[in-house]
């Protein structure tokens, strides 16, 4: 059974790294045949929201954020891992890798 995977990704400016976080953790969950599913909080507001069955059916919630989450009550109760869009965009294996470390 593949580790479920939920991702909020928000950048201060809302524009370059909200994005470039999100695809560098599709990138690496896949890499390691995780199912994930990423929201933007970004310029464009909120993108590909997740949906409470979505939130309720993962194993771990990686918020990769540089301000606040919008609507974060959505993901109470959850192991929740917080990282900075900067890291993720440099090191998305590690995200990944500190969050399933939450799971075990």
């Amino acid at each position: 059974m593949a580790k479920k995977i939920v991702a909020v990704t928000a950048c201060i400016a809302g524009i370059a790294h909200t994005y470039m976080a999100a695809e560098n953790l599709k990138k690496y969950a896949k890499k390691e045949g995780y199912d994930i599913k990423v929201e933007t909080q970004g310029a464009m507001g909120l993108e590909n929201r997740l949906s409470q069955d979505d939130i309720d059916g993962a194993d771990v919630v990686i918020f990769a954020v540089d301000t606040t989450v919008q609507e974060s009550d959505r993901f109470d109760g959850k192991q929740i891992l917080k990282v900075g869009t900067s890291e993720v965009v440099k090191d998305g294996q590690a995200a990944i890798d500190k969050a399933m470390e939450l799971v075990k």
